[in-house]
């Protein structure tokens, strides 16, 4: 006989109940790779544990939405340490204790979650970039907080985490809709271009729909321009390097949405590709990084 599923009314559930199976490896975009110090992998894996778990929750095709509430209200609470219901974030409660560092940006990913669950249309671009600034954005922002780095890169590190939002937004912008029924192409852009959200559903993209996505892809495109000089501002070394590959990788996958019909075609960086981009990546900032030092030296010996 069949179990109960999450949301009949059956029994009470936990964030557990609502796991996909997905991790780490299943992210377009490295998550705490070698590149990053052994000594910070463990609390960024743990942040990472918190958000899948949430997002599984927020996710789920067969739980009603207040029932997805609850589960994500026990998580905040939990976080916050008012209860004890929840184990990703009991578990990322205990790191940032030990390292002394507060819980807002796993706050703000539980509000992009809560969204998710009530919201399933944004109206136009602005009202996007507000979710990624719940979304994304405190994800590279913690990782910042974590290595002890400024405030002051968290412009740059909020265009490259809202480029990183937007690109997967697009690439699944068809899964979202089949399966969620959820739309984060703005709507003002569907219509301006005569396009109705059930296209969306279709085996190709129409061509109002094709110029509706590339739009998008170029405003990306900016947005990875304002986040270029990120990697070489960051004082810590291998956290640089990996934010260089992941903006090399995301300024693959953009220029592939402007290429290619997320639709129908393949966007997703299979294995090989990836490690490819991440190698000349890797190579190209060991140069610059080189050479700055020695143009460093060099000025240095002439003051």
């Amino acid at each position: 006989m069949e179990g109960p599923r999450p949301g009949d009314g059956q029994r009470m559930t936990a964030a557990a109940d609502f796991a996909s199976g997905k991790g780490s490896d299943d992210e377009n975009f490295p998550v705490a790779s070698r590149l990053i110090q052994a000594r910070h992998r463990g609390i960024i894996l743990a942040f990472y544990a918190f958000a899948r778990a949430a997002d599984d929750v927020a996710d789920n095709a067969e739980a009603a939405p207040a029932e997805k509430l609850r589960v994500l209200e026990g998580m905040r609470a939990t976080l916050l340490g008012k209860e004890a219901s929840a184990k990703e974030a009991a578990e990322l409660r205990r790191h940032l204790l030990e390292r002394g560092l507060p819980a807002t940006h796993g706050l703000d990913l539980l509000e992009a979650f809560r969204r998710d669950v009530t919201k399933k249309r944004y109206a136009n671009f602005d009202e996007l970039m507000d979710y990624c600034r719940y979304s994304a954005m405190p994800v590279g922002r913690f990782v910042l907080d974590v290595h002890g780095e400024p405030v002051g890169l968290w412009p740059q590190n909020d265009a490259l985490c809202a480029a990183l939002q937007v690109i997967n937004h697009l690439q699944d912008c068809a899964k979202d809709y089949r399966e969620l029924d959820r739309v984060y192409i703005p709507l003002d852009r569907l219509s301006a271009a005569d396009v109705e959200v059930r296209e969306l559903a279709g085996r190709s993209a129409s061509a109002g729909l094709s110029s509706v996505l590339r739009g998008l892809a170029q405003e990306t495109a900016s947005l990875l321009d304002r986040a270029r000089p990120f990697a070489s501002l960051i004082r810590d070394p291998r956290l640089a390097m990996e934010v260089s590959v992941i903006q090399a990788l995301a300024e693959d996958l953009n220029m592939r949405l402007m290429e290619r019909d997320p639709l129908c075609d393949r966007v997703h960086h299979q294995k090989s590709e990836l490690l490819g981009i991440a190698a000349r990546a890797i190579a190209r900032f060991g140069t610059r990084r080189v050479l700055s030092f020695g143009l460093f030296r060099a000025l240095a010996g002439h003051s």
